[in-house]
């Protein structure tokens, strides 16, 4: 096993609740209060919704309590890149963090950063993706695109600082966003919960149906239909799972990393998922079905505040998510630089990504990271990256997962402070549903999901087109 003396410029800065409210915080983002509504159209009914959020939350659990282990044996910094190269090579490493920087961290920091300017667009309109700055045609200029542009550089800079500033407000951001969350699942079983729309949305839980946006018409589903159905539901649920892994990007500023890492995991999505599944029983509690599955631009939340707090609840909401997605976005862009970092180590990326600057952080990674993310910005196809990038997201977590196995039988003496919880069946089942899942998504959604998994092979000549000379 390597020794990786490196992490020893980088300070650890960060305890048990720092590394807890990271995983919060990076996970929810705008999901939450959005994605119920494509959820609801593709299966139809409440029993479904709920479960689709039950299992997505399960699964992520169990990857994330898997990832314990390998926190524990390599606490450093680069997280599941590390993890990789160590059990497979580092063509599979390589291949990670070129999907990582092409797609995965920027385009996820994009999709956030226009999320968080499409909310801001309710407390100032000009701010809107509609109020068009500049048109050349094909490519169009609008206010959103520059407001998230402006999160993303402003962020970068807090976190070019140094450690301590953006742990600071990663904390608070995110204690506020959990207080908001659940307040707003409190207030909503208190106030705005009736006993009709109870009822009624459970009334029929367990039919399937689709809603046909064409027609406004739902259909019955079965067979192949539902698992498409179910499918383009959990890509949605997991989407917003997601991010979970980014405290082991930063296990070198981490204190007591071989304990802490696994803990935050742990208790960060399990945290995230009991507010998930509470949220969308309020949703159905609150909401009539029928209207979480046609709410106006899928704002499921904003449809609900507004049956709980009337219309101050549009505003109340809007603050509220403009405050998760910035604390979103500050918990990824901290995380996604300290993977360049190690590549760079390693002689797979940009050298000048493993410089650390006087605030010892890798400040050039940081910025070649904003520079990309601005860009997807400006494309306006951060969506359609979105969609795709879920499939790149899970293959990478099976293929870690299935590390664990390996590296039992490759470092069978390495010490393991913390072992996976439930091995094997419990990193079997995951691995097992989510290639079940892979294999749905790239039958039924091939035209998005093959682009990714094409970007992701692309990496292969990269790879060995700007490899070192040397051997290893």
């Amino acid at each position: 096993m390597e020794n990786h003396d490196e992490d020893n410029n980088l300070k650890r800065e960060l305890g048990l609740l720092d590394g807890t409210m990271l995983v919060v915080g990076s996970m929810i983002g705008s999901g939450i209060f959005i994605v119920s509504a494509d959820i609801a159209r593709q299966v139809g009914s409440a029993g479904w919704l709920t479960l689709i959020w039950i299992i997505s939350g399960l699964i992520t659990v169990i990857a994330a309590v898997s990832y314990g282990e390998l926190s524990a044996m390599f606490p450093k910094a680069g997280g599941q890149y590390v993890y990789l190269k160590e059990a497979y090579n580092k063509l599979i490493a390589f291949l990670y963090g070129w999907s990582f920087f092409a797609v995965i961290q920027t385009g996820t920091i994009a999709a956030v950063g226009v999320a968080f300017s499409k909310f801001a667009a309710y407390l100032y309109e000009p701010l809107s993706d509609e109020n068009i700055l500049l048109d050349l045609g094909s490519f169009k200029l609008n206010a959103a695109q520059i407001v998230s542009i402006i999160t993303i550089i402003l962020l970068t800079y807090i976190n070019s600082r140094g450690v301590k500033n953006s742990k600071m407000l990663q904390t608070v951001m995110t204690i506020i966003k959990i207080m908001s969350l659940l307040g707003l699942i409190v207030f909503g079983f208190i106030l705005g919960a009736k006993a009709e729309i109870w009822d009624a949305n459970w009334a029929d839980a367990w039919s399937t149906k689709s809603f046909d946006t064409n027609s406004g018409s739902w259909l019955p589903i079965s067979g192949s239909a539902l698992i498409t159905g179910i499918s383009a539901a959990m890509v949605g649920s997991l989407f917003s799972s997601d991010a979970w892994n980014g405290v082991t990007f930063i296990a070198g500023e981490i204190k007591n990393p071989k304990r802490n890492v696994g803990l935050s995991l742990f208790l960060g999505t399990f945290i995230v998922t009991v507010i998930y599944i509470l949220a969308n029983l309020m949703y159905l509690a609150v909401v009539p079905f029928e209207e979480i599955a046609t709410a106006k631009s899928d704002r499921v939340a904003v449809v609900a505040a507004n049956y709980i707090f009337g219309n101050i609840g549009t505003l109340i909401i809007a603050i509220m998510i403009m405050i998760s997605t910035f604390a979103c976005n500050n918990g990824l862009i901290m995380a996604g630089a300290r993977v360049y970092y190690t590549m760079a180590k390693d002689g797979l990326f940009f050298k000048k990504a493993a410089v650390l600057n006087s605030a010892s952080v890798p400040a050039w990674a940081l910025w070649a990271q904003c520079i990309w993310a601005s860009a997807l910005c400006l494309t306006g196809k951060y969506g359609a990256l979105l969609d795709f990038v879920m499939i790149i997201v899970i293959i990478f977590y099976i293929l870690t997962i299935y590390g664990i196995f390996i590296l039992r039988r490759k470092m069978p003496d390495a010490e393991r402070p913390y072992k996976a919880f439930g091995y094997p069946f419990l990193p079997l089942l995951y691995i097992l549903s989510a290639s079940a899942l892979c294999v749905a998504l790239l039958i039924t959604r091939f035209e998005t999901c093959g682009w990714g998994v094409l970007i992701m092979l692309a990496g292969i000549p990269v790879y060995y087109l700007t490899k070192p000379k040397e051997g290893k």
